[in-house]
């Protein structure tokens, strides 16, 4: 199974590992392991960190409090314990680049700096750069939320691989069979 990083933000995309939410629930980060190599494919780090079950834990507890940031009411208040989480995890030490000789780079971390970029990622959503960026996707079953930088601010799904491919041909199946005669 690849995981998608379609969101345009890391902490977007890791809460993205639960599919369809209000259906299906599709969880992808089953074991230690996949967890482990959500980072590296997500380029946090190049060699994935270690992980056992209480990572494991910590990381989901992570990923389910930036859900409910992300899906509190825009009139309603942040719950304090989800604002203190995600904040202990954005102010600690992250994943470490390296420059070597040879000019390439190379990133380093255990989980605690891969979740703390993750934290991070999540803070950065409320920058006001991003308030009017942040959309949800239209698809049917979909319950991804991402960064629009499309140039005209119209993005309507998380990706066009996925939802937006198959929105277009539900559309053109519709067309098709109005024009029947």
């Amino acid at each position: 199974m690849g995981f998608e990083f379609v969101a345009g933000n890391l902490a977007l995309d890791f809460v993205a590992t639960v599919a369809e939410r209000r259906t299906a629930a599709i969880e992808h980060l089953r074991d230690p392991a996949d967890l482990a190599r959500w980072f590296a494919d997500a380029g946090v780090v190049d060699e994935p960190p270690a992980v056992d079950q209480r990572g494991l834990a910590e990381a989901l507890r992570l990923r389910e409090t930036i859900w409910s940031l992300l899906t509190t009411e825009a009139d309603r208040p942040l719950v304090p314990a989800d604002l203190r989480r995600v904040n202990r995890y954005a102010t600690a030490p992250g994943p470490t680049a390296i420059l070597t000789a040879d000019r390439t780079v190379t990133t380093s971390g255990d989980l605690a700096a891969c979740l703390a970029a993750v934290g991070r990622a999540a803070v950065e959503l409320y920058l006001p750069g991003n308030a009017g960026r942040l959309k949800w996707c239209e698809g049917t079953d979909c319950t991804r939320a991402f960064l629009d930088a499309s140039r005209t601010a119209n993005r309507r799904w998380c990706g066009m691989a996925g939802c937006g491919d198959r929105a277009k041909a539900a559309a053109y199946r519709a067309r098709k069979h109005s024009a029947r005669p």
